[in-house]
């Protein structure tokens, strides 16, 4: 007998669905019995009001959903990296982890992923080159000389915590042909994670002239902090948000703020979309770092070097070590090692 997808989907909820289930009976196979009482006992914990449509359930919600949902995120980013470092054992998903953005916060949880680290491949980017500075500080420092310094720290620190495959990029050239190298040596890596190292500015409307050391100089300290960025047309956006999340939250927890001044409507065409307002994850479609990636993609966006104290801040050891150990455990939360076997485990024939 067919299984009646109509009758499943009624609009009375789970009582509908039981008692569907119930006047079924024996004229129904085996085969369609299991799979409707799995539904229904995978549905009984998230309630009758917030189950959402079977039907995207069991089509494991494929469509991206605008609203960025969380639980999907979280999925997604177990399922890339279990794909690429699994071979054997399939990936499974809780269906309850699959349910609308309306559940709690709680329900939101990320589900580790187990990898090896000395396996686990990482590109460290280094924003702009030597040729195509980037910003300039409010001390006349070019942006790619801070990238450089904190980009190299990054991927020292990852290699000491055991992730020896964290690979520092460093490219040559003109400003837009340096992108699309850069895209070409990462996908040609074939690494698990993009990520590029910048530091911010502003738009040239919001500077104001001052004199340091004797040169003319650009500042502006109406805006500071840090903004992670991902984007949609990433193939891994979902994962992609999912580590910009972990960064965010790294950061926030050891007393960094985000940089707001990106929802506001006098940005103009820099304001973007807010994905994440406790974390400050952005959304920006059009960098070619993180559309053009293969791979989860995210750039981080460590600070402002146009605002003049934050440039200090920036400048300094202190506010490094901060920025490399929230971005290390970001890696070690996203990647989390297989747990090895206890001696009794061992010892056992």
């Amino acid at each position: 007998m067919r299984c009646e997808r109509g009758a499943i989907l009624g609009k009375a909820g789970l009582p509908l669905l039981a008692e569907k289930i119930a006047s079924w009976g024996a004229d129904v196979s085996r085969h369609c019995t299991v799979i409707a009482a799995t539904v229904a006992l995978a549905l009984l914990p998230i309630g009758a009001s917030q189950a959402g449509s079977l039907l995207d359930i069991l089509k494991g919600s494929a469509k991206d959903d605008k609203k960025h949902d969380k639980s999907a995120a979280h999925a997604g980013l177990s399922k890339h990296v279990a794909a690429k470092h699994t071979t054997s054992k399939p990936h499974h998903v809780k269906l309850a982890a699959l349910g609308p953005a309306n559940l709690p916060h709680s329900a939101f949880k990320l589900t580790p992923s187990a990898c090896e680290p000395a396996k686990f491949k990482i590109d460290i980017d280094v924003g702009h080159t030597a040729d195509s500075e980037g910003a300039t500080s409010a001390r006349n420092k070019p942006e790619f000389s801070y990238n450089l310094r904190l980009a190299q720290q990054i991927a020292g620190k990852l290699k000491t915590e055991g992730f020896s495959q964290a690979t520092l990029l460093v490219t040559e050239g003109k400003a837009k042909p340096s992108l699309f190298k850069r895209v070409a040596v990462a996908n040609d890596s074939d690494a698990d994670l993009f990520l590029s190292i910048h530091h911010d500015s502003v738009p040239d409307k919001f500077l104001e002239d001052w004199e340091f050391e004797g040169q003319k100089s650009h500042y502006s300290d109406r805006f500071s902090g840090y903004s992670v960025w991902v984007s949609h047309s990433n193939p891994e956006f979902k994962t992609s948000f999912a580590f910009a999340e972990l960064i965010g939250k790294e950061m926030k927890a050891r007393g960094l703020q985000y940089a707001q001044q990106y929802t506001m409507p006098i940005m103009g065409h820099y304001q973007h979309e807010l994905l994440d307002k406790d974390t400050g994850v952005y959304a920006h479609d059009e960098l070619v770092v993180l559309r053009k990636t293969a791979m989860p993609a995210v750039l981080l966006e460590a600070g402002s070097i146009i605002n003049r104290d934050e440039e200090r801040q920036m400048d300094s050891a202190e506010r490094r070590d901060t920025v490399t150990d929230a971005v290390v455990a970001a890696v070690k939360n996203f990647c989390v090692p297989q747990a090895a076997p206890s001696a009794q485990n061992a010892a056992r024939p």
